[in-house]
């Protein structure tokens, strides 16, 4: 029996992507179909190098050639990806940014923002992280650059603030260009200035994801983040008790409103209990227990994910190394786990823009 290309397709036709509820044909997420006597290869395109079904859309695939086209296949799947992009983010080179915001201070949203920013690149992304909490930034610590000062270089002309990398993450934090030891007391017109320069004056490159770490609140940077550049979507951080809740609950309505806009990728639930080291099974729920999932229920918004209370997550960002990057942590896996669904929502809220966008072209007649 000779396999053909149709026969591939058509049985592919029959792997529906998950998140998107379409087959992967009509995705157009097939390519480079080989066929040599028994030995079909192909690549399937992933929305996201950190996409968390990979492993169940693979398996899906090679059933369905053995079970459609012939039991006898020898199926070779490169499993790739290309990161999507509902619009133009107003940065070249960008294609998706990701605000990280709290309601109020004292939730670990920095430590979340990093956490996501170096687990996106883990996978494979291309990422940068601007810390836009211009009044208290944390990012230099946490990376252990409290000394760093950023490069300037000539682009086409035009004189670019050179991100500093590390870890595989660009950076750019106002705390690179201020004395640590003095507070910026700036009023609302310089704060919006400098945040904006954040993301126009600097050389980026290609990014898959830019993370953006927002003051605690809702006030002025806010407002010119999202009225600037469109955001992709918004994580919002709390912690279990119902204080904490309750200006979640406001944070996630300014992003809603009709002048902001933003899509909600999902609440991430921070300190969600404790556990002790040398006794990794238990958990103490110190703040309350499932607040976050609570919410994000209420409002209709995914659910990313508990973080822990741990040691560990202080010490390693006093440290200048945050906890994704110790594979031997547990809460390792728990960051890369809240980093994939992250990526998941943003392909998710990518597709419904694009399919929003092509329902309301007119048809040509």
């Amino acid at each position: 029996m000779t396999i053909t290309r149709e026969q591939i397709l058509q049985a592919l036709g029959n792997v529906e992507e998950p998140d998107l509820k379409k087959d992967l044909v009509t995705l157009n997420m097939i390519q480079d179909i080989q066929i040599e006597g028994n030995r079909v290869s192909f690549s399937v395109i992933l929305t996201t190098p950190a996409c968390p079904l990979k492993a169940m859309i693979e398996n899906a695939c090679r059933n369905a050639i053995l079970y459609f086209v012939s039991k006898d296949a020898d199926v070779h799947i490169n499993m790739t990806s290309q990161v999507t992009s509902q619009k133009n983010t107003g940065v070249p080179g960008v294609k998706n940014i990701i605000a990280v915001a709290s309601g109020k201070g004292g939730v670990g949203k920095s430590t979340v923002a990093v956490n996501l920013a170096l687990g996106l690149a883990k996978t494979g992304a291309k990422v940068g992280l601007i810390d836009a909490d211009i009044y208290g930034p944390s990012i230099p610590i946490m990376f252990g650059l409290e000394n760093a000062r950023p490069q300037a270089s000539e682009v086409n002309g035009k004189t670019r603030i050179q991100p500093i990398e590390k870890y595989g993450v660009k950076l750019l934090s106002i705390g690179f260009f201020t004395d640590p030891n003095q507070p910026v007391p700036w009023r609302g017109p310089m704060v919006s200035t400098a945040v904006k320069q954040l993301f126009n004056d600097a050389d980026w490159g290609e990014l898959d994801y830019l993370v953006i770490d927002l003051p605690p609140g809702t006030g002025d940077i806010h407002i010119t983040v999202t009225q600037t550049f469109p955001v992709t979507g918004a994580v919002i951080v709390t912690t279990p008790q119902n204080v904490a809740l309750a200006d979640a609950k406001k944070g996630i309505g300014m992003f809603m409103m009709p002048a902001i806009n933003v899509p909600i990728l999902g609440v991430v639930e921070n300190m969600a209990y404790f556990t002790p080291a040398e006794l990794p099974e238990n958990k103490y729920y110190i703040f309350g227990q499932g607040g976050g999932k609570k919410l994000a229920a209420q409002l209709d918004v995914p659910f990313l994910g508990e973080i822990p209370l741990i040691k560990g997550i202080s010490d390693s960002g006093d440290t200048g190394k945050p906890i994704v990057l110790d594979e031997d942590s547990m809460m390792a896996k728990a960051f890369t786990d809240m980093a994939k669904s992250v990526a998941q929502q943003v392909a998710i809220s990518n597709a419904k823009a694009f399919e929003k966008a092509n329902a309301a072209q007119p048809l040509n007649n």
